[in-house]
């Protein structure tokens, strides 16, 4: 009689959860029609090309009725064709495919996207911030407080199931959380007090112990951890034991779905004059961290011994390219070694496809870069130094692992190319095992169970409702 009883309460309960979220549904509807009729103004931000649009792809499981509504904070430009943006994109498409509504609030520097069920609310332009560097500083901690206000402003007028958090954003969207009764899911990419020490911002022992405290909080206090790395979740699991903490790897670019065409690669070729070059190509940032000094040093030895060789850098600022070109001058390798600025990412992908070698030469770093599960899938030999973020995922199966130096590096790329065969196994291999680890109806179904688990926490018992509701 006990276990019949409680199944109907749970029953009862179940009912109740799916008539509010109907309910929830109607108003949003209402909402977003009467928006179209009455919309708040907003300065328009300027967009250097037009947005890409992008369906759902793969139709996964649907949640049906349970369609949920989500208020992502993105503290970055958004979208730029690097790191976390990229990630940022892969869970909004994702969420998508699922049926779920997303509000993304983020910088109002970037390339719009449109997807089914987002809707993107940029900050107000801020004065004299025309670019963002990657890492933390002191101008992305103005921007951040207009998203914190940005955010504040659209919870007070709409109705949330759930608060999505990247990065530093977890700060707020965790006083939010408090505030209104909405879960929080943080999304973390990295250890933000490990960054303060990497780009030597805030490295101060005070400022220091203030952000741990601020990440332990965050993680104690959230539904759920999202990391994209096994090294980054054993991180997490020592902060807090019982966090309850998911990895969701971040996915290969793919050629298809940024409508890169056979056409691309052969003309790249003729532009750049590579009809009898052997490119060797980094795709990424130019930061500190990423190793480009290692490249230098070994594009020197490389060049001696191997005229054909053409180092192809693809990525970074206006003011980075700039110095490592001089960098290259001084050098006398600006025959051999090119600098060729931000692409965009269907260029970028062509580029790979022109490559005899793909190179990763990051020096340190615990979190994988993402640009490794894109060399996995283009089917080309990786030489990749021996350091955790690539341990991680990397292999000597899949990929040509060195020690992090200019020397070993270039033995390594010289390798290479000397050897076909060695790099069309270790190309076949690679691609082979990104298919079968990253395919993006496993990605999908992730993010799924992710909410799925908080759907199921949520019918267990009533929901509280928040001031909003």
């Amino acid at each position: 009689m006990d276990a019949r009883r409680a199944t109907k309460a749970r029953a009862v309960v179940l009912v109740q959860y799916v008539e509010q979220a109907e309910e929830r549904q109607r108003s949003r509807r209402a909402a977003v029609a009467q928006d179209s009729l009455v919309a708040l103004p907003r300065p328009q931000i300027p967009v250097a090309r037009p947005a890409w649009t992008f369906t759902t792809g793969w139709q996964g499981p649907n949640l049906g009725r349970l369609a949920l509504k989500i208020l992502m904070l993105a503290p970055q430009p958004f979208f730029q064709p690097r790191g976390t943006p990229l990630s940022v994109f892969q869970r909004l498409r994702a969420l998508s495919t699922l049926g779920h509504e997303t509000d993304l609030v983020t910088y109002h520097l970037g390339r719009d996207v449109r997807l089914p069920g987002l809707r993107i609310h940029r900050i107000p332009a801020v004065p004299l911030v025309g670019e963002v560097s990657i890492g933390p500083s002191w101008r992305k901690l103005l921007l951040d407080a207009v998203v914190v206000l940005t955010a504040f402003r659209l919870i007070l007028t709409r109705k949330y199931d759930y608060i999505h958090s990247h990065e530093e954003a977890a700060f707020a969207a965790m006083l939010l959380s408090f505030l209104f009764g909405v879960p929080h899911v943080y999304d973390m990419h990295s250890s933000l007090p490990r960054q303060l020490k990497s780009f030597n911002c805030g490295n101060w022992f005070p400022v220091i112990q203030l952000f741990k405290l601020l990440e332990k909080l965050a993680i104690r206090t959230c539904r759920v951890v999202i990391t994209i790395d096994g090294n980054l979740e054993r991180y997490v699991l020592d902060i807090h034991p019982e966090a309850h903490v998911t990895t969701i790897e971040n996915l290969p670019l793919d050629p298809v779905q940024w409508g890169v065409n056979h056409e691309d690669v052969p003309r790249l070729r003729r532009r750049l004059q590579l009809q009898e070059a052997r490119p060797v190509v980094y795709t990424g940032t130019l930061e500190q961290y990423q190793g480009v000094e290692l490249v230098m040093e070994s594009a020197r030895i490389v060049a001696s011994k191997e005229p054909k060789a053409r180092f192809l850098m693809v990525g970074g600022t206006a003011s980075q390219v700039a110095y490592w070109r001089k960098a290259a001058q001084r050098m006398n390798l600006e025959s051999c070694v090119q600098f060729i600025g931000t692409v965009p990412p269907e260029e970028a992908l062509a580029y790979l496809q022109l490559a005899d070698v793909l190179v990763s030469p990051r020096t340190n770093g615990t979190s994988v870069p993402l640009k490794i599960y894109t060399y996995l899938c283009a089917g080309k030999a990786t030489i990749a130094t021996r350091v955790a973020s690539h341990l991680e995922v990397l292999d000597s199966e899949i990929a040509y692992l060195v020690e992090p130096t200019g020397k070993a590096l270039a033995e390594g790329i010289l390798a290479l190319l000397g050897d076909s065969s060695l790099c069309k196994g270790l190309g076949e291999r690679a691609r082979a095992f990104a298919e079968r680890r990253y395919p993006y109806a496993g990605y999908v179904d992730k993010v799924r169970r992710v909410y799925d688990s908080q759907i199921a926490d949520a019918c267990a018992a009533p929901r509280v409702a928040g001031p909003a509701e």
